[in-house]
C-alpha cells in the first residue's frame, strides 16, 4: 500500500511539472533554439543556423513570466543589445586590449542592470552572453556584419514565437503562475497542520513556515504582476480574466485565513493531547490541503476540482469532540486539564478551518461555467497593489557610489571578469572563455546566492560530465544522440528558473553531445568543462568574499524596521475596527500585502544570512526570534481581522480593550527606535498592562477578543526584548 502511494505520488508530481510553466518554458525555448539549427542543417548551412539559435537563445533569457508588454519590450531591447555587442565584440577581436576594455566595461555596465529589477539584469546576463561567445570567434569584417544580423534575425525569430503563443493562449500563463502559487498555499497550510502533531519540533516546523511563506509570497507577486499589469485581464473584463482575477483574490483571502489558524500550540497540547482531537484537527487540515491542491492542478489541466463529500461529516465530528469536551468541563464530578479559553481557542480553530472549507467550495464554484457568467465586471483598483520601475537614467546615476549593493557588485564582477579573462588568454585552452561565462552565471549581490550557485554549478558540471561520458562512450547511433539531445535540452531550459543544480547536469551533457556532433567532442573537453568550471567558480567566490562584500547585516537593520512598520500598520488597521471604524476593504487589503511581502523580505534576509561565514552571522538567534515573533504578531492580528468579519454578525464594541491596543502600539514603536538606537527610546512604554474586567468577557463567543488582544501586546513586548539584544 505504502509502495502504491508513493508511487502515486511521484506520478502527481511529475504530472504537475510536465504541466507547469517552467515545463511550458522549456518546450518553447527548446524548439525555438533547435528549430533555426535543425531546418538550416538541411542545407549544410548549420553554421548559419547556430549563429541564429544563440540570437534565440540570448532573447529566451528575457523572456521570464510576467505581463506581456514587460516581456515584449524585454525581448525587442534584448534583441538590439545584443546585435549591436555582437558586432563590438567581433570588431575588438584584433586585439586583446580592445577585448579586455570592452569585457571590462560591459560587465559593469550590464551588472548595474539589477538597479532596474530581474528582468533587466536579465537582459544584462544576455548581452554578456553574447559577449563572451564572441570572444576569440575572429571573422573577416563581411562575416561580422552578417554574423550580427543572423544573431538579429534569430532574436526576431523567438521573439515572434513566444508572442504568438501568447496570442493563441493568452490566458495561460496567468494562469499556470496562479496554480502553482495556490499549490505552494496548499503546502503552507500542510506544515501549518503539522503544529497538531504530537511530540512536533516547533523550531523546525517554524522554520519550514517561513520557508515556506517566502516561497508563496514569491509566487502571489509573480500572479499579481501578471494579473493586474494585464490590459487584457484587467481592462477587456473577459470571462476567463474575471475568472483568474476572483479565484486569485479570494486565493489571497483564503491564505490569510491559514495564516489566522494560529494559537500557542504548546499550551494546546499540554492541555488536549491525551484527548486526541489535535490529532483530528490535523488529519482535516491535511485533508483540506488536498482540496487546494487539487484547485492548483485544475487550474493546469483544465478540469474542474472536485470536493472532498465526507468532509461535512468530518466537522460534524470534530464539533461533537468539542461539545464532549465541553461537558466534561461542566461535570463538576470529572477533573479536567482544560481551561474555559482553551476551550473556546478550540472552537474558533473549528470555526475558522470550517470557513477555510466554505471558501474552497466556493472558489471551486467558479470552475463552473454558469457560475463564471454571473462574475461581474472587474471593480478591483489594481494600481495600489503593484509597484512601478522607472527606466531612465536618474536610479543608475544615484547608485553610482560605494554604500550601493549593485555598484559593489558591478566592480566585483567587472574586475573577476577582466582577472578571468587574463586568465583564458594566459593558459590558450580552446573553450577558456567558459571561466568567463561562469563568472558571469555565478556572481550575485549578495555573498550567499553566489556561494549557493558556485556550489551547485561545480556538482552539476562534474555529475553532467560524468552522465555525458557515459552517453558519449555507450550510445553510438547519432539519432538516439539526437533524441537525447534535445531531452538534456529540454531538462536544461525546464529547470534553469526552477533549480538551477539540475539545470547545470542537463547542461552539460547537453554541451558535451552537441560538440560531438559539431566533431569538436573528446575527453579532453570534458575535462577543460570541469577545469574551467572549477577556476571561474573559485573566482566568483574570492570575489564575492574579498572584493567590496555585502554581508546581510549591513542592511538587516532597514528590515526589521520595515517588518515592524508593517505590522504596526496591520494591526491598527485591524484593531480599530473592534472600536468602532467600519472595515475599508482596499486600506485593509494594501496593509495586508505589505505584511505578507515584507516577512518575506526579512525570511529571505535571515536565510541569507545563515549561508554567510560564521565570524558574519551577527545576532543570528536573536533575529530568529525577532522572525518567528514577527510571524506570531501577524498571525495574531490576521486572526483578529477574521473574528471581525467571520464570527460576528454585528461587531460588538470593545472600547475597554483600547489602552491595550494603544499599549501595543507604543511598544511596537519603541522596538523600531531600539533596533534604529534612538536617543528617544522611551523604555517606561515597554510594559504589559492589564485586562479590565467587564461584563463584556462574561459571553462565550467573546471571550477569545480580550485574549488575542493580550497574546498581540504580550508579543510586542518580547519584540521589545529582543530587539534591545540586536546589535547591528
Amino acid at each position: 500500500m505504502k509502495r502504491f502511494l508513493s508511487l502515486q505520488k511521484i506520478t502527481s508530481e511529475v504530472k504537475n511539472f510536465v504541466l507547469s510553466q517552467y515545463f511550458g518554458d522549456g518546450l518553447r525555448i527548446t524548439f525555438g533554439v533547435v528549430f533555426p539549427s535543425l531546418i538550416l542543417a538541411q542545407f549544410d548551412l548549420l553554421k548559419i543556423g547556430i549563429s541564429i539559435s544563440l540570437g534565440a537563445v540570448c532573447v529566451s533569457i528575457s523572456d521570464a513570466p510576467g505581463p506581456i508588454t514587460h516581456r515584449r519590450n524585454a525581448m525587442f531591447l534584448t534583441m538590439v543589445l545584443v546585435t549591436i555587442i555582437s558586432l563590438l565584440t567581433s570588431l575588438c577581436g584584433i586585439s586583446v586590449y580592445l577585448t579586455g576594455a570592452l569585457v571590462v566595461l560591459l560587465s559593469f555596465i550590464f551588472s548595474m542592470f539589477y538597479v532596474y529589477g530581474n528582468r533587466a539584469a536579465s537582459v544584462g546576463v544576455a548581452a554578456l552572453l553574447v559577449m563572451i561567445l564572441g570572444i576569440d570567434d575572429i571573422r573577416p569584417l563581411n562575416e561580422i556584419l552578417l554574423y550580427s544580423l543572423y544573431i538579429l534575425f534569430g532574436g526576431l525569430w523567438y521573439a515572434t514565437l513566444s508572442l504568438s503563443l501568447y496570442s493563441i493562449m493568452p490566458y495561460r500563463l496567468a494562469s499556470l503562475s496562479l496554480a502553482e502559487s495556490i499549490i505552494e498555499i496548499a503546502g503552507f497550510m500542510k506544515i501549518k497542520a503539522g503544529f497538531y502533531q504530537k511530540g512536533m519540533d516547533y523550531d523546525e516546523n517554524y522554520k519550514k513556515l517561513i520557508e515556506a511563506q517566502i516561497i508563496v509570497n514569491e509566487r502571489l507577486d509573480a500572479v499579481r504582476e501578471q494579473l493586474f499589469k494585464s490590459q487584457k485581464i484587467v481592462r477587456e473584463n473577459t470571462q476567463e480574466g474575471r475568472f483568474l482575477l476572483v479565484v486569485f483574490v479570494d486565493m489571497v483571502d483564503l491564505y490569510e485565513q491559514i495564516m489566522s489558524t494560529f494559537y500557542n500550540y504548546q499550551k494546546l497540547h499540554k492541555q488536549f493531547d491525551h484527548t486526541g482531537i489535535l490529532k483530528d484537527f490535523e488529519s482535516i487540515l491535511n485533508h483540506l490541503a488536498e482540496q487546494i491542491e487539487n484547485i492548483g492542478a485544475s487550474l493546469k489541466d483544465g478540469t474542474k476540482p472536485k470536493i472532498n463529500l465526507f468532509l461535512p461529516q468530518r466537522f460534524k465530528e470534530l464539533k461533537f469532540s468539542i461539545e464532549t469536551l465541553v461537558l466534561q468541563k461542566e461535570d463538576s464530578s470529572f477533573v479536567s486539564s482544560f481551561s474555559i479559553i482553551s476551550l473556546q481557542a478550540l472552537k474558533n480553530i473549528e470555526v475558522n478551518i470550517e470557513n477555510i472549507y466554505l471558501r474552497i467550495k466556493k472558489i471551486n464554484g467558479y470552475f463552473n461555467e454558469k457560475e463564471q457568467e454571473k462574475l461581474g465586471r472587474n471593480n478591483i483598483k489594481t494600481a495600489a497593489f503593484t509597484s512601478h520601475q522607472a527606466y531612465n537614467l536618474e536610479p543608475f546615476i544615484e547608485n553610482l557610489n560605494l554604500k550601493s549593493e549593485n555598484f559593489r557588485h558591478a566592480l566585483r564582477v567587472s574586475s573577476m571578469m577582466l582577472i578571468g579573462f587574463a586568465i583564458a588568454q594566459s593558459i590558450h585552452l580552446l573553450h577558456s572563455n567558459w571561466i568567463l561565462l561562469t563568472i558571469m552565471v555565478i556572481m550575485k549581490p549578495a555573498y550567499s546566492l553566489t556561494k549557493e550557485r558556485n556550489l551547485d554549478r561545480l556538482m552539476g558540471t562534474i555529475a553532467g560530465a560524468f552522465i555525458g561520458m557515459i552517453i558519449l562512450n555507450y550510445v553510438t547511433d547519432n539519432r538516439w544522440l539526437f533524441t537525447i539531445l534535445l531531452f538534456c535540452m529540454l531538462g536544461t531550459y525546464s529547470f534553469q528558473r526552477k533549480t538551477y543544480l539540475v539545470s547545470v547536469v542537463f547542461m552539460t551533457p547537453f554541451i558535451l553531445i552537441l560538440f560531438d556532433f559539431l566533431g569538436m567532442g573528446s575527453r579532453a573537453l570534458l575535462i577543460e568543462r570541469v577545469y574551467d568550471t572549477a577556476i571561474g567558480g573559485g573566482l566568483a567566490f574570492i570575489g564575492s568574499y574579498v572584493l567590496l562584500p555585502h554581508w546581510e547585516h549591513e542592511k538587516l537593520k532597514k528590515t526589521l524596521v520595515e517588518m515592524l512598520e508593517a505590522n504596526l500598520a496591520y494591526y491598527h488597521q485591524v484593531s480599530q475596527m473592534y472600536f468602532g471604524e467600519n472595515y475599508q476593504r482596499i486600506p485593509y487589503k494594501i496593509v495586508r500585502k505589505e505584511v505578507f511581502v515584507r516577512s518575506a523580505n526579512l525570511a529571505s534576509g535571515f536565510q541569507r544570512m545563515f549561508s554567510e561565514p560564521k565570524h558574519k552571522q551577527k545576532n543570528i538567534n536573536e533575529i530568529h526570534k525577532f522572525s518567528v515573533l514577527n510571524h506570531l504578531l501577524s498571525s495574531y492580528v490576521a486572526t483578529l481581522a477574521l473574528y471581525s468579519r467571520e464570527h460576528f454578525e454585528d461587531l460588538p464594541n470593545f472600547e475597554n480593550l483600547q489602552n491595550i491596543a494603544q499599549n501595543t502600539e507604543n511598544m511596537i514603536k519603541e522596538a523600531m527606535k531600539i533596533i534604529e538606537k534612538s536617543e528617544f527610546v522611551d523604555i517606561e512604554n515597554v510594559r504589559i498592562l492589564k485586562q479590565e474586567n467587564t461584563n463584556i468577557q462574561k459571553e462565550e463567543s467573546k471571550i477569545i477578543i480580550p485574549d488575542q488582544f493580550m497574546n498581540i501586546q504580550k508579543v510586542a513586548y518580547d519584540i521589545c526584548k529582543i530587539s534591545e539584544r540586536i546589535k547591528l
